[in-house]
């Protein structure tokens, strides 16, 4: 027994090295362009402009901010992109006042769902077996985001189709339960019910590759 937590002891510390020399936590937060719409583009480059739209018309109703990958709810900043930061705020207003929430980054990633998620589409964690670590870095905040909307499986739909179908309001509907100030869930704010005209801009700027 004690050579097993010897050499789990030891892993632990390899990990942290490895860590540690590829600059884990020690990243400098990226600038952000803002685009025309007043969302910015997003960091990964490439993939379906129809996804893209939507990704960004999600971010524009969650973290409507020119540096969302870093925004925390309520307006703190995110400092350290290594890990989701898991800092519990207190909610002010709406149906859930008086809880707190971990909602962080561009998609306002509760802590459980960015784990869940992150373990199956993040393209890049780090360590090994259970000492992965999932980057919350604004690449990966995409990435993981971009997996989870493209997978048919997880939605029941093809949400890319149902949005060259021009049906966005039923590709909302299906989302409001994750991100639920998109018209069909419980918090709507006021760029809630500009949705559907942000989105149609949000296109217009992924087809013409800006």
């Amino acid at each position: 027994m004690k050579r097993i937590v010897t050499l789990i002891s030891v892993l632990v510390l390899i990990t942290w090295a490895v860590e540690l020399r590829s600059g884990f936590g020690q990243r400098q937060l990226p600038n952000y362009s803002g685009g025309s719409s007043g969302t910015p583009p997003l960091v990964m480059k490439g993939g379906d402009p129809y996804i893209r739209a939507l990704m960004r018309t999600i971010a524009a109703s969650e973290a409507n901010d020119s540096q969302p990958y870093t925004l925390l709810y309520g307006g703190q900043r995110i400092r350290d992109l290594s890990r989701h930061p898991e800092h519990c705020v207190t909610i002010v207003a709406g149906p859930n006042k008086g809880n707190c929430t971990t909602a962080a980054g561009r998609y306002q990633f509760i802590n459980t769902t960015w784990h869940e998620k992150a373990m199956r589409y993040h393209p890049g964690p780090s360590g090994f077996w259970v000492w992965k670590n999932y980057s919350f870095e604004a690449q990966y905040q995409d990435e993981v985001v971009y997996a989870w909307l493209s997978d048919q499986q997880a939605w029941g739909m093809d949400i890319s189709q149902k949005l060259q179908q021009g049906k966005l309001d039923e590709v909302l509907r299906k989302l409001s339960g994750t991100w639920t100030s998109l018209g069909y869930g419980i918090e709507d704010n006021v760029v809630t019910k500009k949705l559907p005209k942000i989105y149609q801009r949000l296109l217009q700027e992924e087809l013409q590759g800006k």
